[in-house]
């Protein structure tokens, strides 16, 4: 139930920063000229523009084989994205404790995402904290990595930025707001 919510309060997050744009108005994450055909999937019916867009399973699969050819394994007990938002959302977090160092397979996981289609966007580093945005299509990836003495968090929260997606994030932050 907790990982519920908290996925659910991390794609509100998402689509606030989506929202208040750094990435432009009316073009929805156009992202260039990115003529990947990754895993040969094509769009999910993009009413936002990107007909280049992926699926979200071949989102996951670029997650993943980026962040496995930089040294991380998927970390079991991270946050599960709810069914009803599978098609909208992925979430991958790393096991940081089974790599010498988190923050240079990070970096490496976003070099290989950026070198396979995906749009560097805006990010911010403050306090041993780095969040990135990366956009391919209509999605929108948050790479984030947080680390102090001891402690370290990589996680990579994928969004779909399509009308149909951000209906059905605004459902279920509703359905899990407290009274």
């Amino acid at each position: 139930m907790r990982k519920a919510k908290w996925v659910a309060a991390a794609a509100g997050v998402v689509l606030l920063v989506a929202g208040c744009g750094g990435e432009g108005g009316s073009g929805k994450n156009k992202g260039g000229s990115s003529s990947s055909s990754t895993s040969g999937s094509t769009g999910g019916g993009s009413d936002a523009g990107g007909g280049d867009s992926p699926d979200a399973a071949a989102v996951e699969k670029e997650i993943e084989a980026a962040a496995t050819a930089a040294g991380f394994v998927q970390d079991a007990s991270g946050e599960d994205v709810p069914a009803e938002l599978k098609d909208c959302m992925v979430s991958w977090t790393a096991d940081t404790k089974k790599v010498a160092d988190p923050k240079t397979a990070y970096d490496a996981t976003v070099k290989t995402l950026s070198g396979g289609g995906w749009t560097e966007g805006q990010g911010t580093e403050q306090a041993g904290s780095t969040i990135k945005t990366l956009n391919k299509g209509t999605w929108s990836l948050k790479a984030s990595n947080h680390g102090a003495a001891g402690f370290s968090i990589v996680m990579f929260i994928g969004t779909d930025n399509t009308a149909k997606c951000e209906a059905l994030f605004k459902a279920d932050l509703e359905k899990n707001k407290k009274p």
